[in-house]
């Protein structure tokens, strides 16, 4: 796969475009401005965070770098100039919207309920929603985690399931949502919260940056398939097809199982490829993720 360097910026200033633009016409603004604005995550290892070279970095990074070079043949391109923009987890939607980015490159679950406001590719990686905890406690039911300070990441699926869930099975848990899932885990190693609620590979991208994962407990219970991909504005047709396209020859040609092995087996993460994840890879999909707690969404 051809990898494309770009430098980082902190802020990217929002490019021009015209409401009629932002809402479905990004091609043409790639076409006249020669740029593409990347959003990227600054702490979601594996998928999308910025490296000790201060670079944007991550499995997600990586597909979507490979989308930019099918944008350029399409549009006939060979210098349109990448930038990148930070975006946390409850921005990333309405700066997309907003034509702050043109595509989300992170680790963002597709479902039924975003699907009102933004537009999926395929799905990439397919995570589950898990709780992590210190080795001193074992979560096999949710109903375990009542009476304990839990952890969540502000704008996350795992907040939506856990709100609705404070209303039910976990009236007696203290819920706190943090900004992001850097803070969650941090109020964890530091003893705040007893649990951290979020998707399974996450949860092992934080752990083994931080070299603790013998330190911690992932439960075996799962609550969710998260079935994640990039978004575009709803109606941005030319642009997902770019993106698809991009995909479907990873995943045609094979070139997406040394991808998966260059981010998900290193010296300090091993995430084994899961069934859901190669099946996407065999047989493309868009389908969107869902709560594995009856009567419960994402």
């Amino acid at each position: 796969m051809h990898v494309v360097r770009a430098t980082m910026i902190p802020l990217v200033v929002a490019l021009a475009a015209s409401p009629a633009q932002a809402a479905g016409d990004t091609m043409s603004k790639i076409r006249e401005t020669r740029t593409i604005v990347l959003g990227v995550r600054e702490a979601v290892p594996p998928f999308s965070f910025v490296n000790a070279q201060k670079q944007p970095a991550g499995y997600s990074i990586d597909l979507c770098l490979n989308a930019v070079e099918e944008i350029k043949r399409e549009l006939k391109l060979p210098d349109i100039k990448i930038q990148y923009k930070l975006v946390t987890g409850p921005e990333r939607i309405p700066k997309l919207l907003a034509g702050d980015i043109d595509l989300e490159c992170g680790s963002t679950t597709n479902t039924v309920a975003r699907q009102e406001k933004v537009d999926f590719s395929y799905t990439f990686f397919v995570a589950g929603m898990r709780v992590l905890t210190g080795k001193d406690l074992h979560v096999a039911a949710v109903k375990d985690l009542n009476g304990l300070p839990v952890a969540l990441s502000k704008g996350s699926t795992s907040e939506k399931l856990f709100k609705q869930l404070a209303g039910t099975d976990l009236r007696e848990a203290k819920l706190i949502t943090y900004e992001n899932n850097g803070e969650a885990y941090k109020a964890l190693k530091e003893g705040k919260v007893r649990a951290f609620a979020q998707d399974d590979s996450l949860l092992q991208g934080l752990a083994s940056n931080d070299r603790a994962l013998d330190k911690l407990n992932l439960s075996s219970l799962a609550l969710s398939v998260e079935p994640y991909a990039v978004m575009v504005r709803h109606g941005d047709t030319a642009l997902l097809a770019a993106v698809d396209r991009s995909l479907a020859q990873l995943y045609a040609s094979g070139q997406i199982n040394a991808l998966y092995d260059k981010w998900f087996k290193t010296d300090t993460l091993t995430i084994k490829m899961g069934r859901l994840t190669r099946d996407s890879f065999v047989r493309p999909n868009k389908q969107a993720g869902i709560a594995m707690v009856l009567g419960y969404s994402i």
